[in-house]
């Protein structure tokens, strides 16, 4: 016997019992239908991170937008987060999220009450993520404790950066790369970090994308690419179609 939903039940059934067919959302609905959707679930959750991206993907429906928060890139990131509160590293003072796009990372660090942050600086070369990562991350950009800068990490003056006093809002704490693998030159930007700055850095195996120019084979290897002086983490997730690599210490 076959299940209430099964193929067979649901070619033979009535079709005013068959909720896919009472009531289906046309393609042209589907936009309003995730909007409320979020909506709700900003309502029942309290929750300003939802909002923030509901208005997000109001203000720019883009293509990549949903990408960086499709479920291996959050995975990904829920990972960093949980394995650096694992570690009894929660005091972070000013984050640098490096290649940061559009700003899911700081959100995410910004709306988790395991961290205190005094301010995530989210930083990608492209000029296009400034503004949805402001959108994305709005709760926060309004009240100072998030920033998106435009640079090119290969030319960013870190010992400038760490040399400013602790006062300053913009004194990195913490160095986030988690797209070493889209670096060609990585040798370049590693050697302009200066040492003892608490970083933590991601890699990949996935060597048959073509943005990919860096990746890892395996951690032992990654491990290798980016020496620490005071390693504090390191391990390896499995995705569907590629393995990530992470690493957290000092330079």
């Amino acid at each position: 016997m076959n299940a209430p939903g099964g193929a067979d039940a649901e070619e033979g059934a009535n079709p005013d019992l068959n909720p896919r067919l009472v009531d289906p959302v046309g393609p042209q609905d589907k936009d309003e239908f995730y909007h409320d959707i979020l909506d709700g679930l900003s309502v029942f959750m309290d929750s300003d991170y939802i909002l923030d991206i509901l208005y997000a993907i109001r203000e720019y429906p883009i293509l990549r937008l949903g990408h960086s928060l499709n479920l291996g890139q959050v995975t990904c990131k829920k990972w960093l987060l949980d394995t650096l509160a694992d570690t009894g590293t929660t005091d972070l003072g000013t984050i640098y999220i490096l290649g940061g796009w559009y700003g899911v990372l700081g959100a995410m660090f910004l709306h988790d009450p395991r961290f205190t942050i005094k301010k995530v600086v989210s930083v990608d070369i492209e000029p296009q993520c400034r503004p949805v990562a402001e959108a994305l991350n709005r709760t926060n950009a309004e009240n100072g404790r998030f920033e998106s800068l435009t640079a090119d990490i290969y030319e960013l003056d870190y010992r400038r950066l760490l040399a400013r006093t602790s006062a300053d809002d913009s004194r990195p704490d913490l160095l986030i790369n988690t797209s070493c693998e889209h670096l060609a030159e990585f040798d370049r930007w590693f050697s302009r970090i200066p040492p003892g700055t608490l970083m933590i850095v991601q890699s990949n195996d996935y060597f048959s994308c073509e943005e990919h120019h860096n990746c890892a084979p395996d951690l032992g290897s990654f491990k290798r690419q980016v020496p620490l002086s005071e390693p504090i983490y390191d391990g390896q997730t499995k995705l569907k179609k590629y393995t990530r690599f992470m690493l957290i210490g000092r330079r």
